[in-house]
C-alpha cells in the first residue's frame, strides 16, 4: 500500500466553497477561484508537471470534489427536483 498525501480537504472549505441556489435546493460548489486553481492544477497533472506540494493540494481538491458531487447528488434527489420538471403556476 502507498501512503499518499494530501491536502486536507476541510482546510479548502472556509474559503473555497460557497452555497449555490439550484431550483428550490442549496448545493455545494468550489469558488471561482477554487475551480480555478484546481483546473490549473489538472493541466499541471496531465503534463506530468506537478511539484508534490501541487500533487497534495490536486489530491485534496479532488477528494472536496468527490464528497461534494455525493452530497448534492443526495440533496437533489431528496428534494425530489427535476431539471426537466416543468413548473405549473
Amino acid at each position: 500500500m502507498t501512503t499518499q498525501l494530501m491536502v486536507q480537504p476541510s482546510s479548502l472549505i472556509s474559503s473555497g466553497i460557497r452555497m449555490s441556489e439550484f431550483g428550490n435546493i442549496y448545493l455545494f460548489k468550489f469558488t471561482d477561484e477554487l475551480q480555478s486553481r484546481f483546473e490549473e492544477l489538472l493541466e499541471k497533472k496531465k503534463a506530468s508537471a506537478l511539484t508534490p506540494e501541487e500533487e497534495a493540494e490536486y489530491i485534496g481538491i479532488s477528494e472536496l470534489e468527490r464528497i461534494f458531487t455525493l452530497i448534492n447528488a443526495q440533496l437533489a434527489a431528496k428534494s425530489k427536483w427535476c431539471p426537466n420538471q416543468l413548473e405549473n403556476l
